[in-house]
């Protein structure tokens, strides 16, 4: 039953995949629901210009590599491939569109209205969209993150020469060389998509390794594997400013730790170097709540922020930032909301590169895990396997990559799961289940894996773990 005393009982700012999946359960759980959002469409970032489009340029251009560079040929598959860019672009906009479009049907199906414009905080039960206040009993701050911007360079999306993420989804052709400042997930993923269609890549990284966070058996043999595909790599650099003449730019660059310059003039650059959240413009001045060194909104564990009455989810709060963890968030705090009780495990939140093959994990890094011991390396256990001895990849000519378990010795219990295979993403969410119920390496070696897929490899790399692994 609505409180007669507020215009709603929960307003959302933000429709991105945390906010609008909030939006859509606070609904289900009978409570007035209202949902700020600013762009044209809803879904955020996410299914506007991040996850979504760029899957279906990554999907896109994996049929075309194949075609062009010999895979689809080892099969006894001959052909010779055009590319029509604009055609695949189109594709991309109209999973984008599709998507968006049944979010907009989900709320009218689950009575959300939809407050087009951006909130500002005038009290803490009051947001100002537009030149309307409306007020809520709850508000649920969700408005995602933005691209982090290099110092001294200047990004100029509609140019198509420097750009971010967004403005690499779009350019209009396949550029002759390409350098994606950044080595993380997203400026692998599109560097990727434009190698494959014909640009020679440079991965700058001022890292001595691409993909922090991850695994460092992973990291080391995902470089591998991309530098095989032909994309080159400047590690331990950093990009001291970006120039522009007519339709090139120079870069200049010189060793993270100090050194020599060095110029590389290119055709397109793209600045993917993190995402910062959007906490500015909320007014979060005027309830008296502070963001943390890094901008974020500190919560508790049920998402509520220092300031009664007002939570925050996704991206705005600490942790990685990924759509799954805002979903099951949004999930959470809408019951938390309505009195029921709303949890996520942190711990267990796998992360996927959407490369090819795919790279995923779940849990705890071998040095993670190594550190929890104390630093004693006999205290955790590793079982690895390798795809190209899985017969399912090799069938399908995906020799690549390995799966990785890591096991505490004492209890056998699984603290991370990590792999490249073609199918990484999907094969994660089994280690994450069974890390959700506290599984030991000898559960998922003795749980029976259909013959012949690749999830096999996870059954391998588990019974690795205590050395029982067959097919190596």
């Amino acid at each position: 039953m609505a409180d007669p005393n507020y215009d709603y009982d929960v307003l959302v700012i933000g429709a991105g995949p945390g906010g609008y999946v909030a939006a859509i359960r606070a609904a289900q759980l009978g409570l007035k629901v209202a949902c700020v959002e600013g762009r044209e469409t809803l879904g955020g970032t996410c299914l506007n210009v991040g996850c979504i489009p760029s899957k279906a340029l990554l999907h896109a251009s994996e049929y075309f590599d194949a075609a062009t560079n010999g895979t689809m040929a080892d099969m006894g598959i001959e052909v010779k491939p055009k590319l029509n860019l604009e055609k695949m672009h189109g594709q991309r906009r109209d999973a984008v569109k599709g998507l968006t479009g049944g979010i907009e049907f989900l709320f009218k199906k689950n009575k959300v209205d939809w407050l087009k414009g951006y909130g500002t905080f005038t009290d803490a039960h009051t947001v100002k969209v537009g030149d309307k206040s409306y007020t809520a009993k709850d508000v649920v701050i969700a408005t995602g993150s933005s691209v982090t911007p290099l110092p001294g360079v200047d990004v100029d999306n509609d140019g198509g020469i420097v750009v971010d993420s967004t403005g690499a989804l779009e350019l209009a052709k396949v550029p002759q060389h390409m350098v994606v400042i950044g080595g993380g997930v997203i400026g692998l993923e599109l560097g990727s998509v434009w190698r494959r269609l014909g640009a020679k890549v440079t991965c700058v990284e001022f890292l001595d390794e691409i993909l922090p966070g991850m695994d460092g058996d992973i990291r080391k043999e995902a470089r591998k594997i991309f530098k095989k595909q032909g994309i080159e790599f400047k590690l331990s650099t950093k990009v001291t400013g970006v120039a522009v003449k007519g339709k090139k730019a120079t870069l200049t660059m010189e060793p993270s730790a100090g050194g020599d310059a060095e110029t590389i003039e290119v055709d397109c650059v793209l600045v993917s170097i993190g995402r910062r959240p959007n906490t500015d413009g909320l007014g979060l001045d005027a309830i008296g709540l502070e963001t943390n060194k890094r901008g974020q909104i500190e919560t508790d564990h049920e998402f509520r922020t220092a300031v009664d009455g007002v939570w925050a989810i996704g991206d705005v709060v600490p942790g990685p930032m990924l759509a799954h963890k805002a979903e099951d968030e949004g999930i959470a705090v809408a019951e938390n909301i309505a009195g029921q009780t709303g949890i996520v495990n942190h711990d267990i939140i796998p992360s996927v590169v959407y490369t090819w093959p795919e790279i995923a994990g779940v849990g705890l890094t071998t040095e993670e895990a190594i550190e929890k011991m104390g630093g004693d390396k006999k205290a955790v256990k590793v079982g690895k396997f390798p795809m190209m001895a899985n017969s399912r990849a090799k069938t399908n000519h995906e020799p690549d990559g390995f799966v990785k378990v890591i096991a505490e010795a004492e209890s056998d219990r699984v603290l991370g799961v990590w792999c490249i295979a073609s199918v990484a993403g999907t094969m994660i969410a089994e280690a994450g289940i069974a890390m959700e119920f506290g599984a030991t390496s000898e559960d998922i070696a003795y749980t029976c894996h259909a013959h012949p897929t690749h999830a096999e490899a996870m059954k391998e790399a588990a019974m690795a773990v205590q050395g029982k692994a067959i097919h190596v």
